[in-house]
């Protein structure tokens, strides 16, 4: 059962804090699942805060279509450079569309940029997540699951 931003920051607040300073106001890579089951990748800025995970996106665009005809994602932070010296961090999950004006007002107080009024809002609830950093020319790996009793490794 997939789980809020908020749940990974009580399980495991260094692998959150990681992520969200891999994710928060950059731009990031968004997979999606068309109709005939091929996959699509978007540019996406996610928002982290209040205990959740967002994205703003046109309603119009290919990706809200594949986000409420199917809801699966993945996530993937954007690189500084081919080496992946700044460290990679992983969402998958289920992105659910919020429609409580309550929740958007708090996720436009969070956003880094001012998201157009026509704009939808998604919530991604997570998974999966897996970070990698580098300590010494060696890679750490991190996972948590969100329905799993171990939940880091």
């Amino acid at each position: 059962m997939a789980e809020s931003w908020q749940k990974l920051e009580e399980e495991s607040l260094q692998l959150a804090a990681f992520g969200k300073a891999r994710l928060d106001g950059k731009v990031s890579y968004l997979a999606t699942v068309q109709d005939n089951g091929w996959p699509r990748v978007h540019p996406v800025t996610p928002i982290i805060g209040n205990g959740k995970c967002f994205i703003f996106a046109e309603p119009d665009s290919s990706k809200v279509r594949d986000l409420k005809s199917n809801g699966r994602i993945a996530l993937h932070c954007g690189m500084t450079d081919s080496s992946g010296s700044s460290g990679e961090f992983k969402i998958t999950g289920r992105a659910v569309l919020v429609e409580d004006d309550a929740i958007r007002a708090g996720a436009e107080s969070i956003c880094s940029y001012r998201p157009s009024a026509s704009y939808l809002l998604f919530e991604l609830l997570l998974d999966e997540v897996v970070s990698t950093s580098w300590r010494g020319g060696r890679p750490d790996r991190r996972r948590w699951l969100a329905d799993s009793a171990d939940k880091v490794s």
